[in-house]
């Protein structure tokens, strides 16, 4: 329990960090500035109330960039932008037009467009190989009868990102060797794709020759490297690809729900005829004028000067040393930096403790310091059964002082957690939950059956588990009449995973399973002969 002067201190520290002055105009809240760090927002708008009048509380955010967290924190600059954007009505074709203009010019690429984040650049530039300027064939998709509907991509390099392409109707086409690559090439090839480890080192094939393969049958390339700062020369533009797709709401610090696609002009033209405004496969795919006032404004301060990259990253990296300093009087525990790789990502944190002397995982953290006040977001803990003893701290979401009081709420959680865990004792199982069983899912809406194959030796569970899709091993344990299993497959590019938790009774067994990001479903189940 914390004293009431830690108490009153950072209940201070939070009012300084979230609370509005009466008097605070636009000239103190945006007024210019020379080239500037992390943190030059001095007030944070009216504070959280804004949440809280309906209910929800904000949190200090270490993931940084995560969507479903928010996204990195925008540059006050950009918020200024938007909000002026706001009042002026304006036609969209030329909107978009003198805004990729802009941003062409800025980062010395062939063309560019303003996308309702990378995810919508995506499905854009899919739409941008597939149907291209035609009318009739956008009014066709996502049915790529009689076109071009198949997709190049290397095995190795899909995620679940891959929903922006595949949505438009494409059918996948994966490869693993350049020998694959060689021969995956059809009539009905229209495009070529990646994330961003397609253009690192180790892979059975280099950008270079899967650009080479595609540009030999006149199939253009594109990537997908959301996270990615947008250098010049570019990173992938200037080694073949035709298009490079980013996010306006990470390391750009732009508008969360913005992006940008970058490269040939011919293509770029095409997916912003795939797009909204026009009445086409991505009209959904909506980006504001705000949104593209302040995109442009993201990229102006980065490539103006007025935004310091260098001096961020510094910033930056003394929070993580203050928070090391903090934490490692812990026993035990210790910081570390994580440098970037290169200019195009930037320094995250990793803090680690010794299991045999602090017996706390970083899912239990993670919940700890979600549930207190402040509420502190960190990847500890996202992870189902998060059971590891270290955690990852990004810092690009974060706001000046609120490294300081990570710091405090870590050392508190680390310094009282219990000695060393003792191994988990199970009971003896109740029966035996050996054998095949077939599971009635039922989730919010809907219901599907699935089955497992269950091995049993003493309390530890093996076997094999079938979804309508999706198959994998599982693995769990039993105590008592309980049972908790998990298993994970892939379809596509997504990997799912399914942890049951129940109880069971002979023949027959029920609970709830985990679905990860898509909720929790209940079960029933019954053994097969």
């Amino acid at each position: 329990m914390k004293s009431k002067k830690s108490k009153s201190a950072s209940a201070m520290n939070r009012r300084e960090m979230f609370l509005a002055g009466a008097t605070a105009g636009a000239v103190s809240l945006f007024g210019p500035r020379g080239a500037h760090a992390a943190t030059t927002l001095p007030v944070r708008a009216n504070g959280p109330e804004v949440y809280g009048r309906f209910g929800v509380k904000p949190f200090i955010n270490c993931t940084s960039t995560y969507t479903i967290n928010g996204g990195s924190a925008m540059l006050p600059e950009v918020i200024e932008a938007m909000n002026s954007a706001s009042f002026y009505p304006v036609n969209f074709d030329e909107l978009m037009e003198g805004a990729g203009k802009r941003i062409a010019e800025l980062l010395q690429v062939e063309s560019a467009m303003v996308s309702s984040g990378a995810a919508g650049s995506m499905t854009c530039a899919t739409l941008a190989c597939v149907a291209g300027g035609d009318p009739e064939k956008m009014q066709q998709l996502p049915d790529t009868t009689g076109i071009k509907g198949e997709v190049i991509v290397p095995r190795w390099s899909r995620s679940v990102y891959d929903h922006a392409v595949r949505s438009t109707g494409v059918r996948m086409v994966e490869v693993d060797t350049l020998e694959d690559l060689e021969k995956a090439f059809s009539p009905r090839t229209a495009m070529a794709t990646g994330q961003v480890n397609l253009a690192g080192e180790g892979n059975p094939f280099t950008l270079e020759q899967f650009v080479a393969a595609a540009h030999k049958r006149g199939v253009p390339v594109v990537m997908d490297v959301a996270d990615r700062l947008p250098l010049v020369p570019n990173p992938y533009l200037s080694r073949g690809v035709d298009l490079a797709a980013y996010s306006g709401g990470k390391i750009i610090r732009g508008p969360q729900t913005a992006g940008m696609l970058l490269g040939r002009k011919d293509l770029v033209a095409a997916a912003f005829m795939n797009s909204a405004p026009h009445h086409a496969f991505a009209r959904a795919m909506k980006v504001s004028k705000e949104e593209v006032a302040g995109m442009v404004k993201a990229i102006e301060m980065l490539r103006t000067g007025k935004r310091n990259r260098d001096a961020e990253d510094a910033e930056w990296r003394a929070w993580f040393r203050h928070i090391t300093d903090i934490v490692s009087k812990v026993p035990g525990v210790s910081g570390e930096i994580i440098e970037p790789k290169d200019k195009q990502y930037y320094p995250t944190m990793k803090v680690v403790w010794d299991p045999k002397k602090t017996g706390i995982t970083a899912g239990e953290i993670g919940k700890k310091l979600l549930e207190g006040e402040p509420r502190i977001m960190t990847h500890a803990g996202l992870k189902e059964g998060d059971q590891s003893s270290e955690m990852l701290l990004r810092p690009a979401a974060m706001w000046a002082g609120e490294y300081k009081i990570v710091a405090e709420r870590l050392h508190e959680i680390l310094s009282k957690a219990p000695g060393p865990r003792p191994k988990p004792q199970f009971a003896a199982p109740a029966g035996d939950v050996a054998g095949l069983w077939e599971s009635d899912l039922h989730f919010n809406v809907g219901a599907a059956r699935h089955t497992f194959y269950l091995d049993a030796e003493g309390n530890n569970l093996s076997g094999q588990y079938t979804g309508r899709l999706v198959k994998g091993a599982l693995k769990g344990h039993v105590d008592g009449n309980k049972v908790e299993f998990s298993s994970r497959g892939r379809i596509e590019g997504t990997s799912l995973q399914y942890t049951y938790k129940g109880t069971f009774d002979g023949a027959r067994m029920s609970g709830t399973v985990d679905l990860g990001e898509y909720g929790v479903a209940s079960f029933t189940a019954t053994r097969k002969a």
